[in-house]
């Protein structure tokens, strides 16, 4: 006799509660309801196909191909990183506040959510991204074309020239042995490395950016709460900024 979809659901549930997934009931349900638009095989077959990757922690983006950031639905695949709005969210924050036609410009923008959501939000401004991954670059511009979000991405390593009244990034600050931070299963197992680890020093990559910008360019970086006090020493009138969980996420100053 086939389940039912709260068998079905309960038994996802249980599953990826044993696997150590944070939201277990919430993302069965997410996994079941892809199962049913999407299969041709049989909605329960499929269910539990899905249950048992997320079980294995690849993230749930991954698995039904999207995510939602700041309202936006963002197509999002391994060739990036998942957008996460508790924390990423803080640094589309430090933009919504520039002066109309402003030129704000994006470095490591994968998936384009951060540059996407300030054109979203703030239409008036000028918004350009930049990745050196030509793979993260193809679904940036994928996600800007579906969106109808009028935003120049490009292929570039760190900063490209242009005269930006804001340089924003959330470049990878983990080291390369996790030793001031640890990361989930589904970032270390599944995401592209090259958008994770910054190398032996975490902050060699944020470092690296601040050295590019001219003199006196506003910068607002995304970085571990742990960096937060070293940021504002590296920055000029610098200020940090909490996510949405109360941590120091991204620190707003000017390089040196």
């Amino acid at each position: 006799m086939n389940a039912t979809e709260d068998e079905l659901i309960a038994r996802g549930t249980a599953m990826l509660e044993r696997a150590g997934v944070e939201s277990p009931g919430a993302d069965a349900r997410v996994l079941f309801e892809h199962a049913a638009r999407s299969s041709a095989r049989g909605i329960e077959r499929s269910a539990v196909g899905l249950f048992e990757r997320r079980a294995r922690r690849e993230p749930l983006a991954y698995i039904v191909g999207s995510c939602s950031f700041r309202g936006l639905a963002l197509m999002v695949d391994r060739r990036v990183l998942v957008p996460t709005e508790h924390r990423t969210g803080a640094l589309v924050e430090a933009a919504l506040d520039q002066a109309a036609g402003a030129q704000l410009h994006e470095v490591g923008t994968g998936s384009g959510a951060v540059a996407l959501a300030v054109k979203n939000e703030r239409p008036d401004l000028e918004v350009s991204a930049s990745d050196i991954s030509p793979s993260a670059v193809e679904v940036a511009r994928e996600n800007a074309r579906r969106l109808g979000l009028d935003v120049e991405i490009s292929e570039a390593d760190g900063l490209p020239p242009g005269d930006f009244d804001l340089v924003l990034a959330n470049l990878p600050y983990t080291d390369t042995d996790q030793t001031t931070q640890r990361l989930p299963p589904e970032e270390a197992r599944f995401q592209p490395g090259v958008a994770l680890w910054a190398g032996e020093d975490s902050l060699a990559l944020i470092r690296n950016l601040i050295s590019q910008a001219p003199p006196g360019t506003l910068l607002a970086l995304e970085h571990a709460p742990h960096h937060a006090s070293e940021m504002r020493r590296i920055l000029r009138e610098a200020r940090t900024l909490l996510d949405a969980r109360g941590d120091e996420r991204v620190t707003l100053g000017r390089a040196p």
